[in-house]
């Protein structure tokens, strides 16, 4: 009986909306954390071994950086609405 009173406590709705969007900002910001990462390496990279590219390669690294923080960004939003909407 004390069981089935704590599983009601820690899976209630508010709980499992704060466990949603713990793991969804964290699983959100994993992945273009890493494809920033690699990004830069292999702009760096790329730099080192032509530096006359480097205006080009700057301007494609910049907007990839971008659209890998856009997903980052989604990921914060679907946070923010479980944690203050659900």
């Amino acid at each position: 009986m004390l069981g089935l009173i704590l599983a009601q406590e820690i899976l209630s709705p508010q709980a499992l909306s704060v466990l949603g969007a713990g793991l969804a900002i964290g699983l959100g910001a994993l992945g273009p954390g890493i494809g920033i990462g690699l990004l830069a390496s292999g702009a760096l990279q790329a730099i080192g071994r032509n530096p006359e590219a480097t205006p080009q390669i700057q301007l494609n690294m910049i907007l990839a950086i971008a659209f890998a923080e856009a997903i980052a960004i989604y990921a914060l939003v679907v946070a923010l609405l479980l944690k203050f909407v659900a």
